[in-house]
């Protein structure tokens, strides 16, 4: 196996070269090999004794399923991981030459990624003790940009980035805490997921500002970051941080997309950027996106208070003993900002506490009138040799319109967006409440289809077919309605108003026939399962878990919830009626579904009424 034969693989890819048996989980070992040991975005690479152990692992985990790739969805699929979260058999390092001590428990996502199938490849460079949205700041080199080695690749998680957009990893693992998750994806033409802070455990990860922390996905497409998100997903009581979905959010964003985005833009003169953002911007409108602009300062104000406020202190106290101890150790710009946490006091922290809650609550205010906000994921980028002059003002250049969305609580999606003039990619963010992610990745997908962007740095094009996200997820009870609760009926808002979202329009198998219910305000058909039926109209709704109870506390009798086998072979939740409820009902079967019948008695009361 050579590594340009795998050469940018998406997750699908890889599943497909395993299942025709055009690879073998060995090859995995000399494909490793192939890569180039003075690759700086590298730390560490697997040696052959720690690939073959994770192989054996799986191949022993793996020997009696009969649905091997159901149990084991990222079977044989390699991948890296920043070097800051631990990994068995290598050190976690964060950029320290001094923390060389090697790992014996893997970090919590990284256990559940193996236990998916997944093979960790090696672990990747980043900025020190992830201080950073540059990729310049460790001893273990710079990352270039992968499109113009004269750029920076943005940070801090840029090896991670770097990997996955030269087609080396179908995917890896970096972390987020200003912006690190999001900016090396803007930077390098990928896809960055930076969850809702708690949805992924930290456990075994080395904190950089531990309350606000998220581990983070980097992937060629938006499909493969959510096949992992949905892997990562796990409750973690040693992660004093980590969160119970509370299964309220949507599924998808609305049908009738509305985003906001900042009245006011800033690029620090980056032209290029700025007309870039302005052709993302004519994309989203003409997928039909309706766009606001807001007033921006109260993110602007939340965002500096990560650097410029007692916020920094949590930094302090994430490296504290090893910067009493070593300070020769810690990259020169990295340690002018740690040591600034010592500058302030506990009653700093608790006004910059008050002051952030005061902030987040405004802003998800402000956001709950909309599906997201939208912003440049960075809104410029510089050189290496720019860095080296403006180390600490360039970096928070690339923080503008990240660095408030953790302190907000608010989940985001860093999507590819084009590219600008000087030929360098371009990204934009998706922001949204805590939990929408799932949402944000249904758009994201949309998003990437429209566009068709070659992958990462690779120039591969957008597969053709990719795997739907759209199926009906663990947070989400999937219903289909018949009647009275279709889109434009009356009783739709019971849906709406709970963040149920429609995600198809079908038909019943042809075992169910249609009736319109006598006496029902307002009108309401009955369904009911029968031998000699036909196929009927329903449209599917995915509805949040946690508000499926109160949508069926309104459901009248006769009519009930139970099961419903759809047309191809499905069963999802639906609208059924009790057998007394029949008895003096009209079949209407043969309209097909209660929209016709709607039609055609709307109809019959105007030539009566003329």
């Amino acid at each position: 196996m050579s590594i340009l034969q795998s050469f940018g693989w998406t997750i699908a890819e890889w599943q497909n070269a395993y299942k025709t048996q055009h690879i073998q989980l060995t090859d995995l070992i000399t494909w490793v090999q192939a890569f180039d040991t003075e690759d700086t975005a590298w730390i560490s690479l697997a040696t052959s004794q720690i690939l073959q152990q994770q192989i054996e692992e799986l191949e022993k985990h793996s020997a009696a399923s009969t649905a091997l790739f159901e149990q084991f969805p990222l079977y044989g699929i390699p991948f890296a991981v920043k070097d800051n979260i631990d990994v068995v058999g290598f050190a976690s390092t964060a950029g320290c030459m001094l923390l060389k001590d090697i790992v014996t428990e893997d970090a919590e996502t990284v256990r559940l990624l193996k236990q998916a199938g997944a093979i960790v490849v090696g672990k990747t460079n980043l900025d020190q003790f992830a201080t950073g949205l540059v990729g310049t700041r460790s001893p273990f080199g710079v990352v270039p940009n992968s499109f113009n080695p004269d750029y920076v690749s943005g940070g801090s998680s840029s090896g991670s980035a770097s990997v996955v957009a030269r087609g080396l990893v179908p995917f890896a693992l970096g972390t987020d805490t200003a912006g690190s998750g999001r900016v090396p994806a803007a930077f390098n033409n990928i896809v960055g997921l930076k969850p809702t802070k708690g949805r992924f455990s930290n456990y075994g990860l080395m904190p950089a500002c531990k309350s606000i922390d998220c581990i983070s996905v980097f992937a060629l497409i938006v499909d493969d970051a959510e096949v992992v998100a949905q892997v990562l997903e796990q409750f973690d009581v040693r992660d004093s941080y980590s969160q119970h979905n509370p299964k309220t959010a949507p599924a998808k964003l609305s049908s009738a997309l509305h985003f906001a985005i900042p009245k006011t833009l800033q690029f620090f003169g980056d032209v290029q950027a700025e007309q870039a953002f302005q052709q993302a911007l004519t994309q989203l409108k003409q997928m039909n996106v309706i766009l606001t602009e807001i007033d921006f300062s109260i993110f602007e104000q939340l965002a500096a208070q990560l650097y410029q406020g007692a916020w920094v202190a949590e930094r302090t106290v994430a490296v504290e003993t090893l910067l009493a101890q070593s300070p020769e150790a810690f990259d020169p710009t990295v340690l002018d900002i740690v040591q600034q946490g010592k500058n302030y006091t506990a009653l700093d922290a608790y006004k910059a506490e008050y002051l952030k809650n005061d902030l987040a609550r405004q802003i998800q205010e402000l956001l709950s009138e909309f599906d997201a906000l939208v912003v440049p994921t960075s809104p410029t980028i510089h050189t290496l040799a720019e860095m080296q002059q403006e180390p600490i003002q360039y970096n928070s250049h690339f923080g503008t319109y990240t660095n408030f969305t953790n302190l907000a609580d608010l989940s985001a999606l860093a999507l590819p967006a084009g590219f600008r003039g000087d030929g360098l990619p371009f990204g934009i963010s998706l922001i949204a409440p805590a939990w929408h992610d799932r949402a944000l990745a249904d758009f994201g997908r949309q998003w990437q289809a429209h566009l068709q962007l070659p992958l990462g740095a690779t120039g591969r094009p957008y597969p053709e077919k990719v795997k739907s996200i759209s199926a009906p997820s663990a947070q989400h009870i999937r219903v289909a309605v018949v009647g009275a609760h279709l889109t434009g009926m009356p009783l739709n808002f019971q849906l709406t108003t709970r963040q149920a979202v429609h995600v198809e329009t079908t038909k019943t198998s042809a075992h169910y026939a249609l009736y319109a219910l006598n006496g029902t305000i307002p009108p309401k058909p009955g369904l009911a399962r029968q031998s000699n039926g036909q196929e009927i109209i329903v449209e599917l709704w995915d509805v949040p878990t946690a508000r499926f109870g109160e949508f069926v506390a309104e459901i009248p009798t006769p009519l009930g919830m139970g099961n419903v086998e759809l047309s191809d072979g499905r069963w999802v939740k639906g609208f059924i009626c009790e057998p007394y409820g029949l008895a003096d009902a009209e079949n209407i079967s043969h309209f097909g579904g209660w929209r016709a019948y709607i039609q055609h008695r709307t109809a019959q009361q105007l030539q009566t009424t003329h």
